[in-house]
């Protein structure tokens, strides 16, 4: 069995060194941790009596952070705080834990940083990649009330729940996208090999083509003659779009259209509201005021359309008129959401009405989402009958007129 040599640090913050065996690094660090130790290093012993370091190296430094990666590190991180060892000393710890390479070289820049005196807030920010908006500014409201702990394990719960959200609304679009993706290859199919047989029965036989085969023999001509230019212009329109939405017009209007579509738009709403009250609910039991808490959720509530109404709202909060006042004339909130702010504001009870709000929003949006699954079946089925059928008008009407052509020169 392969040999460990560990670094751990007590309950007490002193440092303990050791050796163990065990299967993997993984079971090394386990079997350190229920002797009731915080592991910082574990390294392999070479039988050559060098040692390596458990972990990838830096051909993976570039990898994605995944939602559970965050989560993991949020959680260890809450924990050694709560245990009283310093930021930059539960960093270092940390960095050796993690598995990931990008989050690994994130976490000891912001170590450094914080050592030449940067605050927590600007040292995550600098990795915005790796840590959200609303993460950092979670950060922020911990360090500006000092009660980071307690925001710790508020932001565990936003994150886990976002991730459980965006997962359950990924699952239910993974059907539909497939079909969606078969329908563009059949159609391209059809047109492209079927279609083209019947264009030159129906021009040799000289019967006149209704509107659906004309559309079809146009949209045939452009895909064989004209690929060489449509190719280029579809790929130059996607890139242009995806370099558009980048800027702050772009993602407006992007954003805008996302709560205007038919069945997604409700749920992109609901999710904007339940992450609106549950953030504001957080920053109010943080000791953050509601001017800072309006700035701080205009940079994280994930829609430019509804941050948008932000700045308007923060002139009317300067001029002491309350938050549900100005609310009545923003548009993407809701009359619930108003009304149980203001019910809030008046009774003084804002961040309990707040956190009933988000868990209102929060069960709306997984029945939305079960909804959702059950609405987009019939539509791909109507959409899916609509293109069968526009292809089969474009086919028999032509066919019809010459069969009854035929049967007239008999």
């Amino acid at each position: 069995m392969p040999s460990f040599t560990y670094k751990a640090i007590t309950e007490s913050g002193s440092r303990v060194t050791g050796t163990l065996e065990a299967e993997s690094a993984d079971a090394a660090r386990l079997l350190v941790a229920e002797k009731g130790l915080i592991p910082s290093s574990v390294r392999r012993t070479r039988s050559g009596g060098g040692q390596v370091k458990a972990g990838g190296g830096w051909a993976a430094r570039f990898t994605a952070v995944k939602p559970q990666d965050v989560i993991l590190f949020t959680k260890q991180f809450r924990t050694m705080l709560s245990a009283g060892i310093a930021v930059v000393q539960t960093l270092e710890v940390l960095e050796n834990q993690t598995e990931n390479p990008r989050l690994r070289a994130a976490l000891i820049d912001i170590a450094q940083d914080i050592r030449q005196g940067a605050s927590l807030y600007r040292a995550f920010l600098k990795h915005s990649a790796v840590f959200t908006p609303l993460y950092c500014n979670m950060i922020r409201a911990g360090e500006i009330s000092g009660t980071l702990i307690d925001v710790l394990g508020r932001l565990i719960y936003i994150v886990e729940h976002e991730f459980k959200v965006k997962k359950d609304i990924k699952s239910a679009l993974t059907y539909p996208v497939i079909v969606l993706v078969a329908l563009v290859i059949a159609f391209f199919v059809l047109v492209l090999f079927v279609f083209p047989n019947f264009i030159s029965l129906f021009r040799n036989a000289g019967v006149s083509l209704p509107m659906p085969t004309r559309v079809m023999i146009g949209i045939h001509a452009i895909l064989t003659h004209y690929w060489a230019l449509v190719l280029p212009l579809v790929a130059g329109g996607f890139f242009g779009l995806a370099v558009w939405f980048r800027t702050t017009r772009g993602r407006l209007f992007r954003d805008t259209m996302l709560l205007r579509l038919p069945i997604l738009g409700k749920v992109f709403a609901k999710a904007a509201m339940a992450r609106f009250a549950s953030i504001f609910a957080i920053l109010q039991a943080s000791g953050i005021t509601v001017l800072e808490s309006v700035e701080i959720i205009s940079g994280t509530i994930g829609n430019a359309a509804i941050a948008a109404q932000f700045d308007t709202l923060r002139e009317k909060l300067e001029q002491g008129r309350g938050l549900a006042e100005p609310l009545r004339s923003a548009r993407y909130f809701t009359p619930m959401m108003i009304t149980m702010i203001a019910i809030g504001e008046e009774s003084g009870q804002l961040e309990e009405m707040l956190k009933e709000a988000a868990q209102h929003y929060d069960d709306e949006v997984e029945y939305s989402v079960s909804k959702m699954s059950e609405l987009i079946g019939p539509v791909l089925v109507a959409g899916l009958t609509g293109v069968v059928g526009f292809f089969a008008l474009a086919v028999f009407l032509p066919l019809v007129e010459l069969m009854q052509k035929s049967m007239a020169g008999m």
